[in-house]
Order: C-alpha cells, then structure tokens, then sequence
C-alpha cells in the first residue's frame, strides 16, 4: 500500500553496502536508533568533526529540506547507494507523521539534489493519518496527526528499510509494517503486512487494539527478526496496554507476542521513543510506563527482558523499582529506553543501566535483574546499584569511553565514569543546568574528540565530551515532541514539523 515517487525509474538496482567497504570509503552507516542495538548513543567513527571545528564560526546549518510532515524518529543513513537512473549517492532517510518515508542526498541540496531521491506515501485508496483528535492526547505532545511516529530500521545486506505506519481507513485503524528497498521506496516482496497481536494467558485471550496503540520505540532489527513495540498515544486513556511483536524480518510472519499488563493498561512500552536493546546473546530489554503492578503479570514502571524461542517472545526476568506505586500515581514512569553496557570486570560483568522520570538510574545484573523487592523501604538492595534521582525527567542514557552521560531537564549534564562494575555517583564533568527534552548523542573519534549532542531548549548544543563545556548552541524553528538527531560522517541531522536541517562544516 503505497506510492512512491522516483526522480528516474530504471530496471535493476545496485545498493553497494559499507560495512564491507568502510575502509575505501571512510564512511559507516547508521541503521538503526542510537547507532548499535545497545543503544550506547555513541558513533565512534567520526572523523570529521572535534571539539575543536565544532564552533558558531566553523560549524552551522548547511542545508534544509522540506517534507510532508513532523519528523519524530531519528534519521538514518546509508553511504554509496546507488539509485537507479541518479547515480552513486550517500542517502538520509526521513520518516513523517504524514505517513511518507524520503530519501535525500545527505550531503547537499542543490541542482538535482534539491529533490528527493525518492518518496514513498503510504496514503492511498482512501487512507489517512490519524487527526489527533481523533488520535487523543494532542496536549501533550501538540502533534497535529498520527502516522509514522518511530525511528525505522535498516537491513544494509538486504538492502531494505522497516518502517511501521499507522493510518485510518474508511473509519478503521489500521497498523502496516512496511519494508522498502533503500535505493527505490518500492515494497520488497511479501511487504506490507497488517500488524495484528493476541495474548492469551490463564485462558483469556486479549486482542491488540489498533486505536489506542502507538509505535513511539524505535524498531529494532537482532538475530534475524524485528521487534516492534506499542504504547500509549500520548498520554495516559485508561485503554491501551503495552505490546511487544516479533516478526520474521525475511518473510514478515509473526514470531512472538508479548503483553505488559493483559486486561489493564497504561504500561506503555514508549521510551520518549527510544529503540528496544539487544545483548550479544538475543535477549531483548524494554522498559514501561505508569500502570498497575502485579509480581509476575502487570509490569507498569519496570524494566523486562524477553527471549526468542523459535515463534515465541518469552518473559526471561523483570525488574520493577520498590516504589512503583509512588512512581505510578506521580506519573514518574521508566520513560526511556535500556542501556546495555559492555562487558565488565568485576563479580557483574553483565550490566545494563534504566532511569526514569524520577531520575534514579538503577544499574541492573542482565543474569539476574532483580524482580521486586516487597521489603525495601528506602532503594533496592537487591540490584547492583541504584543512585538515586540523579537524572530527573531526562532523556536516554549514553556511554562512551568508560562513561555513562545522563540528560536531565533542568539540571547539568553528568559525566559518571564506569569502572569494574561500578557507576561513580560523582560526576567526573558536569555541564551549567540545561533545558534538556531529547535524548543525546556522542560522536568520537574511537576515544578520543568525544561530542555530546543534544536537542536542548529549542536548539541544536553541542558539548565537549570530556569536560562538558558547551561548544556550540543554535536554536532551530519548530522542533517537534521528542525529536531526534543523529551525526554521521560530518554532519549532524535534524528533523523539524515539516523539514530535515543539515549542519556540517562551513
């Protein structure tokens, strides 16, 4: 279900992939939300960009492209694509909430380039976005309509691009996944499919209800399959729940399901839109929003860990924070998304770090994450840390270079150093108090010229690294709710209500 708009059509397609041909070129891609299905938020091979050229006289906006519609998901990028009839590009993917899916040049936008590579609608025979009031809850988030709200995924071997979509047709809601090959936005073979969900458990069986739902996580792409989180629209209605699917990513059949509060609601899987995790073993990690709780069956403000079983999403552990009733009725969810840290030294060499709008960042054993501790007055002594409130209403964790970066909304940003284990609670750098919203992102040269990016106030900042002074700050018109940016290769993009703006090198 779709249109697509090629600049030239031309029989035969060639997509030349860099991650077996970086080394010529110079250049990696980016496929997926926060760079590595870890969601470390750090791209450790930028080249092009310091501390030192990252400065209102060097650095800026080069370019701006318009499109269709909000652009909430975060940008990816494929270098050397090779579009049929417009030659060897490298190419910036942009999803909107008009439900249309753009290719642009990523490194300029004059002559030709002013134009799309291509664009592909998938509002056809009918089909419209979702008007939000319709949709609910526009006061929260002033979006204008529903439609591609996540941040895709990209298989470069396959040459495809996953995108879910949601759309209203002849009074019926409607969920796709789409998967588009990159260097035309036509559908591959077998694409798209209606994303359709049932749980059963204790002999009920509860049926994904497309209304209420939203895609807000990024899509995740591990071991083959692609996982596809659902929440809330918004904000809380008292009738969505939280939904995990899995597809075969080859043949787009279903291969698991799995239902965060089955015959509740409000435990959202949203993540201020962040990707699922994956560990190096397959295991996939979410986190969830207000809702009830119950040891075992409801999971509103906890942290779960799923495994693939053949055709089935299995709950492998779960942890939920002591105080979770407080945190439920002073909606202080766990709104972001799990950060999987690399091995340690030390008796937990596997970690992963959650924080909610609380700001306690709770450090967990990925072998045995916690569950519930019915006990526990004060913290979570069952865990393997726990620092309290020290990232309040923030965004995404991030590590580089031994260090985990948190992002609070009125308070500095805080560099916390990882060692055997063990998370520093004093900050090894602090920025001045920031107005943060948006999740950053670090770019480095391995370890070293590290730069934290971050959508803040309005604006595009750009910190050092190592010392969080703050190197560069623009503001950008119209930035929408929970925006994202991503840097690659020397530039950094940013999606707007109705563009995506390019800064690089002046």
């Amino acid at each position: 279900m779709l249109t697509t708009t090629l600049r030239v059509l031309a029989i035969g397609v060639l997509v030349l992939f860099p991650l077996s041909i970086a080394p010529i070129w110079g250049q990696v891609a980016v496929t997926t939300w926060h760079y590595d299905n870890a969601r470390s938020g750090a791209n450790p091979n930028e080249t092009i960009l310091t501390p030192e050229n990252v400065n209102s006289e060097t650095f800026g906006p080069l370019f701006t492209q318009p499109v269709d519609g909000e652009v909430i998901g975060q940008a990816l990028y494929l270098p050397q694509v090779a579009i049929p009839g417009a030659g060897v590009h490298n190419v910036v993917y942009i999803a909107t909430m008009h439900d249309s899916v753009y290719a642009f040049d990523a490194d300029n936008a004059s002559g030709s380039n002013a134009s799309p590579l291509w664009h592909t609608s998938f509002l056809i025979d009918g089909a419209i976005t979702i008007p939000i009031a319709t949709q609910g809850c526009g006061g929260t988030t002033a979006w204008k309509e529903v439609g591609i709200v996540s941040t895709p995924v990209i298989d470069p071997v396959a040459g495809t691009l996953y995108v879910v979509a949601k759309t209203l047709e002849h009074s019926k809601f409607v969920h796709r996944l789409h998967a588009l090959n990159v260097a035309t936005g036509r559908e591959q073979p077998g694409s798209p499919i209606v994303i359709a969900a049932s749980y059963t458990v204790d002999g009920k069986t509860y049926v994904f209800a497309d209304k209420m739902q939203v895609n807000r996580p990024g899509l995740l792409l591990n071991n083959g399959y692609l996982y596809i989180a659902f929440g809330s629209n918004g904000c809380r209605s008292g009738l969505e729940e939280g939904w995990v699917v899995s597809y075969d990513a080859a043949t787009l059949e279903p291969a698991g399901v799995f239902d965060d509060e089955p015959g509740e609601s409000a435990a959202a899987v949203w993540m201020r839109g962040g990707g699922l995790a994956a560990d190096s073993e397959g295991n996939i990690y979410g986190a969830t929003a207000d809702g009830p709780f119950a040891v075992g069956m409801d999971f509103g403000q906890s942290v779960f860990k799923l495994s693939q079983v053949g055709s089935e999403l299995q709950l492998a552990d779960w942890f939920t924070p002591f105080n979770e009733y407080y945190l439920d009725h002073h909606d202080l969810d766990m709104s972001e998304p799990v950060l999987i840290l690399p091995t340690q030294s030390g008796p937990f060499p596997d970690l992963a770090a959650a924080v909610g709008k609380e700001g306690t960042i709770y450090i967990l054993n990925r072998n045995n994450m916690g569950h519930f501790c019915s006990t526990c007055t004060r913290k979570d002594t069952q865990i393997v840390q726990e620092l309290t409130t020290i990232a309040p209403e923030g965004g995404a964790l991030v590590y580089w270079n031994n260090i985990i970066y948190t992002s609070p909304t009125g308070f500095p940003i805080s560099a916390l150093s990882l060692t055997n284990g063990v998370v520093s609670p004093t900050p090894l750098a602090q920025s001045r108090k920031v107005d943060g919203g948006h999740s950053p992102v670090i770019s480095a040269n391995g370890n070293t010229a590290g730069i934290l990016w971050q959508l803040t106030g309005g604006a595009l900042s750009a910190f050092n690294a190592t010392t969080l002074d703050r190197l560069y700050f623009k503001p950008i018109p119209d930035i929408p709710h929970f925006a994202n940016e991503v840097v690659a290769n020397g530039k950094v993009y940013v999606g707007t209500n109705s563009s995506l703006v390019v800064f690089g090198l002046l």
